[in-house]
């Protein structure tokens, strides 16, 4: 069934599920949604499987024509979505009606959004996942004259988080690091000084990585046999400039890490805006683990609620 028509595509819109598994070792990247949190409490809010097809809006939003009548929530980033120039609330499902017009306004807190509908979008899959990943011809952006296409489902609308629930997606941040692994490498007091100091997001960002302007005084070339390389890894090259490695990050990689953002701070990192800034604050593996379980946990019980 045909949703929506694409009048404007917006300045990075893709379709992205939460990424495909297992073809890393083939050099594929896995993609998927920078903002997992986000994606997935949009399809809870429209009654789908926490990993169903969603559309990431990045900075500059799409306008888009309903072409039925059906269920959506827009999740993530507040990009100012609205219908017929009418605000609508993220975080909560709403009833978009056939011939009204979904568009975005200025970006206010955050730069990516997240657009799911009940039943979620139908789009191609690549080994086994949705998720764009442009660079090696898996999908594409969206462009004008597009059609989107989807199965959609009735499930009530007014469905939303709790208000203390909702992320705030600030500026400055501060996200929970566990160390390493190639420490030995690098000296005690670049490591201090990595956790000391305060890090400004560089314009040479993407999905791929998040480059920090910082320069560190780095004793080290950076170089270090090829390995494989985790969401979320912190490179740190010989210039001293770290890369957070991110979804749609290259499979295997020979700078030595410092250290590896945990999976549940990743989405505060994904809505930085070039220019915002990082503090990193070191945990165990048990701590991270730790707020990895709750996470799960708080998304489960919130599934079986909707």
């Amino acid at each position: 069934m045909k949703l929506f028509s694409v009048e404007k595509p917006g300045l990075y819109t893709t379709y992205q599920d939460l990424g495909r598994i297992g073809f890393m070792k083939f050099g594929v990247p896995t993609s998927g949604a920078l903002d997992r949190f986000a994606l997935e409490v949009g399809n809870i809010l429209v009654g789908n499987e926490r990993g169903a097809t969603g559309l990431e809006v990045t900075m500059q939003g799409p306008e888009l024509i309903a072409r039925e009548t059906f269920v959506m929530a827009v999740t993530g980033g507040d990009l100012s979505p609205m219908i017929n120039g009418k605000r609508i609330p993220l975080w909560k499902s709403v009833l978009v009606k056939k011939g009204q017009v979904l568009e975005f306004g200025k970006p206010r807190q955050g730069v990516r959004a997240y657009i799911t509908i009940s039943g979620g979008f139908e789009a191609k899959e690549y080994m086994g996942s949705t998720s764009v990943y442009e660079p090696a011809g898996l999908g594409r952006r969206l462009q004008a004259r597009d059609e989107l296409f989807g199965n959609p489902k009735q499930p009530k609308t007014g469905t939303g988080l709790f208000y203390t629930e909702i992320p705030e997606y600030d500026r400055d941040i501060e996200v929970r690091v566990v160390k390493g692994p190639h420490h030995e490498q690098i000296s005690d007091s670049v490591v201090e000084a990595f956790f000391s100091s305060t890090h400004e997001v560089s314009p040479q960002s993407n999905r791929m990585g998040y480059r920090l302007s910082s320069e560190l005084e780095t004793n080290h070339d950076g170089d270090v046999i090829s390995d494989a390389v985790p969401i979320g890894g912190i490179q740190l090259p010989g210039n001293g400039q770290p890369i957070i490695l991110l979804a749609d990050r290259q499979t295997t990689g020979g700078y030595t890490r410092i250290g590896t953002v945990i999976g549940p701070d990743l989405p505060l990192i994904a809505q930085l805006p070039p220019g915002g800034t990082i503090r990193f604050k070191e945990v165990s593996v048990e701590e991270a683990q730790e707020a990895a379980i709750q996470l799960e946990r708080k998304l489960r019980i919130w599934s079986r609620m909707t």
